[in-house]
């Protein structure tokens, strides 16, 4: 992993990363930070206690305090991931504030429910990420001065967007740690393609102790579970959708049709194109 960083006030600010392999990594966001993250090559998966954020080149995520896992992909047979990071210091916010009108710190509209907001990334918003790859060749030149200002105009930016209604809301409790309950981690995850690992971190337990608490709430296996939800999804869907059953069962997260097939019949007694069948037969 290779990683260009450029600080303010002795704290990592800009941070340009490369990662060369694949790598799947528990990411913690501490307390009293939060971040812009773009894409600049490659494409990963980001899991969140209550989102899953599939992002490729050009896409980006504001992300604040809270629980995390990473994963890199493989994109035209390419794994190396890069991605700028522009860090959200509360202490440095409050610093560079002092004499300004701070978008952050404004009366609280609707309690925070989600920890990150995919970001649709306007042109000035990538003119100023291309802009930025500069900097990282010029550290000796940067004043404190110009670094403020280039934090400023990523605020200013991401205030424009089409986005900026959540990330207003981010902002306003950027700083305030949203901690959510186990029942909601994994209702959130019951269709998304998190590994049960994962998603034990997300929890923040260890997997042996996550199976106990998971068994505990749910007297069921979490693969057992899971898999259950997401063919009862299955069949909820087939009388009514006008998508494929291949679609579907890609939808509610079944790596292959034959899996989800096989699943289904072994629950319904029959197969997923016949229980279709049956009921439009009852129009």
């Amino acid at each position: 992993m290779d990683i260009k960083t450029i600080d303010l006030f002795g704290k990592s600010l800009f941070s340009w990363v490369t990662i060369p392999n694949l790598v799947n990594m528990h990411t913690p966001m501490p307390e009293n930070e939060a971040a812009f993250v773009y894409v600049f090559k490659g494409a990963c998966m980001n899991y969140t206690e209550t989102t899953e954020l599939n992002l490729s080149a050009g896409n980006s995520v504001l992300a604040k305090c809270g629980n995390s896992t990473f994963k890199t992909l493989t994109v035209n047979n390419q794994s190396e991931y890069s991605a700028i990071s522009i860090r959200f210091h509360k202490d440095t916010l409050e610093q560079i504030y002092t004499d300004t009108p701070s978008p952050f710190y404004k009366t609280k509209n609707t309690p925070l429910s989600v920890n990150s907001v995919k970001i649709d990334v306007a042109p000035l918003i990538e003119t100023y990420i291309t802009g930025l790859l500069s900097y990282f060749n010029e550290k000796d030149s940067l004043t404190e001065e110009l670094i403020i200002l280039k934090l400023k105009e990523l605020i200013a930016l991401l205030l424009q967007t089409d986005n900026a209604p959540e990330v207003l809301q981010i902002m306003k409790n950027l700083f305030e740690k949203k901690t959510f309950e186990f029942k909601e981690i994994i209702k959130a995850h019951i269709y998304s393609s998190v590994c049960i690992d994962d998603l034990a971190k997300l929890t923040n337990r260890s997997l042996s102790s996550f199976k106990r608490e998971f068994k505990h709430i749910y007297n069921d296996t979490p693969n057992n579970y899971l898999i259950n939800k997401r063919i009862e999804k299955v069949a909820e869907q087939l009388p009514s959708s006008t998508e494929t059953i291949s679609s579907i069962a890609y939808d509610c997260n079944f790596k292959t049709l034959a899996h989800m097939s096989r699943v289904f019949k072994n629950k319904y007694g029959v197969s997923p194109s016949e229980y279709r069948l049956s009921f439009s037969e009852k129009i």
